[in-house]
């Protein structure tokens, strides 16, 4: 699809205002060498988001006997973020600040039986409930509320293309949780909600290729290429868990054999183990997060049983990147998600050597395997950009911050001061049903 040029405005603000929200305070020239962007579309950019309400001038840095430049930063009350990590166990949401600040967490656990569209809708739009009433944030400072889904989603249309461990198939879920969430809804995966917040505050901040490696109970690569997105053409790219590592291997929820998925996401890691010692003590048949965390503590005391199967984890998980490596020839590779963050730098080391033993020398001397280094839930912060973004595409060229008191005064409802509803963005009743 040909970008318009309200398009390239609207990514180039987004991308101004990320650098701000990184680096505050800073100054015009800063961002303009940050972004490449050129000193007067800056000025210009920062005025909009100024106006907004979304910035404000902090002062003056140090001179050397030059003319001063002004400083500029995220003005955190200016607006509220509403990020939602969806899991095949879970939903944990969080409220941001505009600066990224977490101000409020809820979680809703998710029990097999509780995967239907409506069940798992309800326990969002609770969850969204719950955070906002903790922080206190008026309904009229919420931009929006980003959601990541497991799976393949048209993020566009607000749909649920195909959770394969739900079995879902083009599930409305957007238009689902308008009906009881009364704030603008942007939707995405984790794949990509990871990736976003792994260039804004990880591991990946100033690089150009990068693969997130998300491990979870799903399994996917989040692809930053020359330091964007990389989508493909049906927003599915990154599907690296449903690639076959294995020919006639362990049957996959997707209907295939042998994926990658089923031998390093949390259910493939809990076989790994079953396999090894089919009554461990450390198996908690109808629990991953327990299994996983008695896992790591018992690879932490030296478990024979728990290391065995961090190693047999990390020999399938090392030849599947090593595949990525090859493949995309990345400069960094981060570890993400709530798996790895739990078996941590055993995994980490592990997956290194494996990767060593199957990686052309070339690429692998180039590239860099870390985890992630987010101390909060990746997925929930990238999701919350997803609702910046959508904001600030909505955004007035000239005239948002003039009349914004107009459209509160038309109803705009759920939407901040001199930001219009998205096209895309399903904006609803101010109260919930």
């Amino acid at each position: 699809m040909r970008r318009t040029s309200r398009d390239i405005r609207t990514a180039n603000r987004y991308d101004v205002l990320r650098r701000i929200i990184a680096a505050s305070p800073v100054s015009r020239q800063e961002v303009a060498a940050a972004t490449g962007l050129s000193l007067a579309t800056v000025a210009t950019l920062v005025g909009e988001l100024l106006d907004l309400g979304m910035l404000t001038e902090v002062g003056f840095e140090d001179s050397d006997g030059g003319r001063p430049r002004g400083l500029i930063a995220v003005d955190a009350a200016g607006g509220a973020l509403i990020g939602v990590d969806v899991a095949e166990t879970y939903v944990h949401v969080e409220l941001f600040d505009l600066a990224l600040n977490v101000l409020a967490r809820a979680d809703e656990e998710l029990r097999p039986a509780d995967s239907r569209p409506e069940e798992v809708v309800a326990h969002i739009a609770d969850a969204v409930r719950s955070v906002v009433e903790q922080s206190g944030v008026p309904d009229e400072r919420v931009l929006g509320v980003g959601v990541s889904m497991p799976g393949q989603v048209d993020r566009e249309g607000g749909v649920s293309v195909y959770a394969p461990n739900w079995d879902w198939h083009d599930v409305p879920l957007l238009d689902l949780l308008a009906e009881r969430v009364p704030y603008p809804l942007y939707l995405d995966n984790p794949l990509r909600a990871c990736t976003v917040a792994e260039l804004w505050f990880g591991a990946a901040r100033g690089r150009e290729d990068v693969v997130v490696v998300n491990l979870g109970t799903g399994v996917g690569a989040g692809l930053a290429l020359g330091g964007a997105l990389h989508r493909g053409i049906t927003n599915s790219a990154g599907e690296w868990g449903h690639t076959t590592l294995v020919l006639d291997g362990r049957p996959c929820h997707c209907g295939n054999r042998g994926c990658v998925e089923t031998y390093v996401g949390a259910p493939g890691i809990m076989q790994n183990l079953r396999e090894l010692s089919p009554h461990s003590p450390l198996l908690h048949p109808d629990d991953q997060t327990a299994t996983i965390a008695a896992l790591a503590a018992a690879v932490a005391e030296g478990d024979h049983v728990a290391v065995a199967a961090l190693q047999e984890t990390a020999r399938c998980l090392g030849a599947a990147v090593a595949d990525l490596v090859n493949l995309l020839n990345p400069e960094m590779i981060v570890l993400s998600s709530w798996v790895a963050a739990r078996l941590g730098q055993p995994l980490l080391h592990a997956v290194r050597e494996q990767v060593a033993r199957h990686a052309l020398r070339r690429p692998l001397d180039a590239v860099e395997i870390v985890l992630s280094p987010i101390p909060s839930d990746p997925v929930s912060l990238g999701a919350a950009t997803f609702a910046l973004k959508g904001a600030l595409a909505s955004v007035g060229q000239k005239t948002a911050g003039r009349s914004a008191t107009a459209r509160r005064t038309n109803g705009a409802a759920g939407t901040p001061a001199g930001v219009a509803p998205s096209t895309t963005a399903r904006t609803v009743r101010s109260t919930p049903s």
